[in-house]
């Protein structure tokens, strides 16, 4: 029997030992939202020829994927992400595998986001590396008022316990039931801002961690749903307060080892992580289009709320858009402060990965660490001094993003375009709406 004969025996004892009666087929569309079809196990062999077979689906409805005259793709279950889920029912239960998607002829399909992330990982593995990312996903406990609004769910702030913080008791069942997931968590609290909300877990590598973080939102939507609230990942969902982000902690190892980390150097950083670095900072602008995905991801991305603004690294600092945490050895890594837990991580984390790796390729320098808090600066003092902005909008982000030929193919063509297109569509509609702002301030013109 060959070994994957007996990772299929395997799996299928294990959906057996669930007591599972349907199994779920999950992938991604281009925006990151999770996708699935669930399949009855009416049979013992099922599981058994959906794995060897896969499944048949229609792409032509799927955000980012085929036309309706070419709509047939298929699904293949990635045999190492079987779960179960803990919000479905436990008697005749769900199990889950994450997916990847092919054309008919056999073929992986160049839209398949989690094909995109496994196409840039290919080319650090031919170098011998291994690409980890620890994301720090924030999102807000929200209800409703008496006029149906939605409201944060408290009114704590940063590392408040209860009766302030009415998250405590959600938080907790949140990271039962992610454990039940084999998610690692290395700690949860309270955030800065009412009703926000931080869980992180432990640093992976980044195709795994990818599945983790869509499996991380589904989850707690689903779990928190369960017990009378709701959760948003919207990056700036409330005026005045702090937004939601996702920082993007960057390692790359080698034989075992990090080589960001070099005991040699005055930082501790290598030339390598230097010119990663390098990378990131030169394609920031294109790159803030796949991090910061939405119209709304701009209304984090200002001065005052904790968000970077501003094309710079720094040791500990956390006005810029690179930061390089106090912690060195193994865990020497590169914080990405500009993502947020908006964007498709699949697509994310492939074009951190192919910006870092172009630096490190072409030897960039990303000059001194700025060391000063960059908020109490000027835009115009900033550039005296060579450090430039983020897009400050979608729309010039998508433009950014249409310049940058490292980010483009990175994506490949297909994503590219077809992303490029929704996020033009997706301004476009927004600058035609009027809201309440401009019938306060304007009416009277």
């Amino acid at each position: 029997m060959s070994t994957r004969d007996e990772q299929i025996n395997q799996i299928i004892n294990q959906i057996d030992e669930y007591g599972s009666k349907f199994l779920r087929l999950q992938f991604s569309d281009i925006h990151g939202t999770p996708k699935h079809m669930a399949v009855s196990l009416k049979r013992p062999d099922d599981a058994e020829t959906i794995i060897e077979d896969g499944l048949l689906f229609d792409g032509s409805s799927v955000a980012g994927f085929v036309d309706i005259n070419d709509s047939d793709l298929l699904l293949k279950p990635d045999i190492t992400t079987l779960s179960t889920l803990p919000w479905r029912p436990e008697e005749k239960g769900t199990c889950r595998f994450i997916c990847d998607v092919f054309h008919t002829d056999g073929t992986p399909f160049d839209g398949d986001p989690r094909g995109v992330l496994k196409k840039s990982l290919k080319k650090a593995e031919e170098r011998g590396y291994q690409f980890n990312m620890g994301p720090e996903p924030e999102f807000f406990i929200v209800e409703e008022d008496e006029k149906g609004r939605l409201r944060p769910a408290d009114s704590a702030d940063y590392f408040d316990v209860e009766p302030l913080d009415k998250g405590t008791d959600i938080r907790r069942a949140i990271v039962l039931g992610l454990e039940k997931l084999d998610f690692n968590i290395e700690v949860s609290h309270h955030e800065v801002a009412p009703g926000q909300q931080e869980i992180d877990f432990r640093f992976a590598d980044a195709l795994r961690t990818a599945d983790a973080v869509v499996t991380f939102k589904q989850a707690i939507k689903a779990l928190v749903a369960n017990m009378g609230y709701q959760v948003t990942f919207m990056p700036k969902p409330f005026f005045g307060v702090n937004g939601s982000g996702m920082h993007c902690n960057q390692s790359l190892f080698k034989n075992g080892k990090n080589i960001f980390y070099d005991p040699d150097t005055e930082t501790q950083l290598s030339k390598e992580a230097l010119y990663f670095i390098g990378g990131l900072l030169e394609h920031a602008k294109a790159l803030s289009a796949i991090l910061s995905p939405t119209i709304n991801s701009y209304k984090r991305l200002v001065p005052g709320y904790e968000a970077p603004c501003y094309i710079a690294y720094g040791f500990r600092n956390r006005s810029t858009l690179l930061r390089i945490p106090a912690s060195r050895g193994i865990g020497t890594r590169i914080e990405c402060r500009s993502a947020d837990p908006s964007c498709n991580p699949y697509l994310a984390f492939a074009v951190l990965l192919e910006t870092g790796l172009y630096g490190m390729d072409n030897k960039i320098d990303p000059g001194e660490p700025t060391e000063f808090n960059a908020f109490e600066y000027t835009p115009e003092e900033l550039a005296h001094q060579g450090i430039e902005t983020l897009p400050t909008s979608l729309w010039e982000a998508y433009h950014a993003l249409e310049k940058d030929e490292v980010v483009k193919k990175a994506l490949g063509e297909h994503v590219y375009r077809q992303f490029y297109d929704i996020k033009r569509a997706e301004w476009d509609d927004y600058r035609i709406q009027v809201f309440d702002y401009e019938l306060e301030k304007f009416i009277n013109i």
